[in-house]
């Protein structure tokens, strides 16, 4: 009996340190990202690049694993139920910081089903115009301009409740002016539309039109960030063009599942900050106008719900519902 109950004790004692033992041999498999939009779009421009160094780097393959649909809410329920072993990460983004605002009955929460691991990209908007429709070359003159067409200018964005709409929302209620809404189904299209002066103006991540700026097809006016970025060094910040509080980025972040072991967090968090300092990334990530972020852990956590109570005021101020 004695032995009985010494063997019990030892398998115990395995069981409960069974975790952090794990942590430490982490990964024996490979892992899942779980990108909640369809293959090729943003998510994925920043996703598979720090994917593939990631698998360098843990010694095991990284599968991505696109689920799209509800605006990139249904692929976050799925990740949100699935088992919090270290195999399974969300790649989430601003989006999901908007949704708990347009989706009265969403079946998981982003403050609390995931654990913030860090941020990966954060492009910044900057507002374009064709300057075949807008004679506007500086924000003053498009505030002006709007200001004297009530309605009379229009706007084209990714779609209802991405950060495209929401920002030029925002922009709205900041200096009082009223602009039409087109949705697409998608950046590309708003963007194309752009160029081809079926809209006036989008409110879009810098990666997609930083080059479209520099080949003359459409204008900067302002970019909403506290900094000038080299891409289109010309381009003053929204600050500096005397527009406060509209500084918006189109976020992307690594979650972890509720319930993963912290050792094997704490890992994932480190191996994608050192990742995020090499030069090829550094390099895709300017391409794509984005800086390196700095963001990540309780910070992160904390910039996540300020940014629900951000949206959730401009989606309530501006009555936005979900058609």
């Amino acid at each position: 009996m004695r032995s009985f109950i010494a063997a019990g004790a030892a398998a115990l004692s395995m069981l409960l340190s069974g975790a952090p033992a794990d942590a430490q041999n982490w990964p024996q498999r490979p892992i899942t990202f779980m990108v909640p939009f369809a293959a090729g779009g943003g998510t994925d421009a920043f996703a598979r690049p720090l994917a593939a160094e990631l698998e360098k780097r843990l010694g095991q393959g990284i599968v991505i694993e696109n689920r799209a649909g509800a605006g990139g809410t249904a692929g976050a329920l799925v990740a949100s139920r699935q088992t919090p072993d270290g195999y399974y990460f969300f790649v989430g983004a601003a989006h999901h910081t908007i949704a708990p605002s347009l989706y009265p009955r969403l079946d998981y929460n982003i403050e609390t089903d995931f654990i913030p691991v860090a941020i990966i990209a954060q492009p910044p908007q900057i507002i374009v115009v064709n300057p075949r429709r807008i004679p506007a070359r500086t924000l003053t003159e498009l505030i002006a301009l709007a200001k004297s067409k009530p309605d009379g200018l229009v706007y084209g964005s990714a779609g209802i409740g991405t950060t495209h709409h929401l920002s030029a929302e925002l922009f709205k209620l900041l200096t009082g002016t009223q602009i039409r809404h087109v949705p697409y189904r998608g950046a590309g299209p708003a963007m194309a539309d752009l160029v081809a002066a079926q809209v006036d103006m989008v409110f879009d991540g810098l990666g997609t039109s930083a080059p479209q700026i520099q080949g003359g097809q459409i204008h900067g006016i302002a970019l909403a960030a506290p900094q000038r970025n080299p891409a289109i060094p010309n381009v003053p910040t929204t600050g500096e063009a005397g527009l406060q509080n509209f500084e918006v980025s189109t976020w992307y972040a690594v979650f972890a599942i509720k319930g993963t072991p912290q050792p094997i967090v704490d890992r994932m968090r480190q191996e994608i900050r050192q990742a995020l300092g090499l030069q090829n990334i550094r390099e895709a990530w300017a391409r794509n106008g984005s800086d390196i972020p700095t963001v990540e852990g309780e910070a992160f956590g904390r910039f996540v719900s300020s940014e629900v109570q951000r949206w959730r005021k401009v989606v309530t101020d501006a009555n936005i519902k979900l058609e």
